[in-house]
């Protein structure tokens, strides 16, 4: 069934998620920020941000699902057409619940490396908080008190959605969400 979608037989797409996934983020910024404007293209630093991670993570969750799809056993599409299902009811039935499952631990592993990924912004003048710990140090010069709240911050705001992500991953793989 997913014969007719794999990436790999539309070579121009597969390129293109490959070529992005192979280019660090911060030659993707500098690409959106700098090169753009000579073309006529002028977006904000935000903006820039924004596509830039959308690119980067567009193209490893796109490997992810592929590897998650490309997972499920064939003879679980062979048993759905066995009964009698058509293409959306396999779809739908078969290889979305499977292949999800199977994505979901890519999936979160992509999400937790999107988000230490921002630490990159300040090329661009965005202010996060590798950014603002960085200008602390050099106004205060308090590198450890400082190093330390920034570990903190980051702490903070990914032990949550590690936790949820987790939980959501373990909910995924025994497929519970209706219990």
């Amino acid at each position: 069934m997913f014969k007719e979608i794999n990436l790999r037989n539309h070579s121009s797409l597969h390129k293109l998620f490959y070529s992005l996934r192979n280019t660090p983020l911060l030659i993707q910024l500098f690409f959106l920020y700098y090169a753009f404007p000579v073309i006529g293209l002028k977006m904000s630093a935000e903006v820039c941000g924004i596509i830039g991670l959308i690119f980067l993570g567009g193209a490893y969750m796109a490997e992810g699902f592929t590897g998650g799809f490309n997972g499920v056993n064939p003879s679980q599409i062979s048993s759905g057409k066995a009964l009698g299902m058509n293409n959306f009811q396999l779809a739908r039935y078969v290889v979305f619940p499977q292949g999800f499952s199977l994505s979901m631990p890519a999936l979160t592993a992509n999400i937790i490396f999107l988000i230490k990924e921002t630490s990159i912004f300040s090329v661009i003048a965005i202010p996060e908080l590798t950014n603002t710990a960085l200008d602390l140090i050099g106004m205060y010069y308090r590198s450890n008190e400082y190093l330390l709240m920034l570990v903190v911050a980051y702490a903070i705001i990914l032990i949550p959605v590690i936790l949820l992500l987790t939980w959501l991953e373990r909910r995924v793989r025994y497929a519970s969400f209706g219990d």
